[in-house]
């Protein structure tokens, strides 16, 4: 049984990662940090009008891969064994790249935190989530937020 791990250093996610030490058994997690290149961002925003190009490059991917690192420490930390890492660049949305690693990895199951937002924030804000939860064919944990 392999386990991916969506991993975006949140309080959320690193609730994930501790409840999937504690209730899962895996024969090996792999933690990923999805992350968006500059000019995918751009793309995606454009500023009073103007489209704005972005140089090759990106400081991005570099926070990407010690965030996904991070998560990976924490998930063996907590007591997961054969776990690996991975940063992953988003060129569509993050949901999507979820679902499409999992598939890619064929994964047993994907666990991730939840904002734990409602009603209209959640649905300006969209939860990446709740689409992972509707378009994954696999099985999925989503970990809700802890009371504080």
């Amino acid at each position: 049984m392999t386990i991916l791990i969506a991993y975006d250093g949140s309080a959320d996610s690193k609730s994930a990662i501790e409840f999937a030490a504690k209730h899962l058994v895996a024969e090996s997690a792999v933690v990923i940090t999805v992350w968006e290149p500059l000019l995918v961002q751009l793309t995606r925003r454009q500023i009073a009008g103007f489209t704005l190009v972005a140089e090759p490059g990106d400081a991005g991917k570099e926070a990407a891969e010690q965030q996904a690192a991070e998560g990976a420490e924490l998930a063996r930390a907590a007591g997961m064994r054969e776990v690996t890492h991975r940063k992953v660049a988003d060129d569509e949305s993050i949901w999507k790249t979820i679902v499409d690693m999992a598939d890619e990895l064929d994964a047993s199951l994907i666990v991730t935190g939840s904002r734990g937002l409602a009603g209209v924030r959640s649905v300006l804000l969209g939860s990446v989530s709740n689409h992972v939860l509707h378009h994954a064919h696999r099985p999925t944990l989503i970990v809700p937020p802890v009371k504080s």
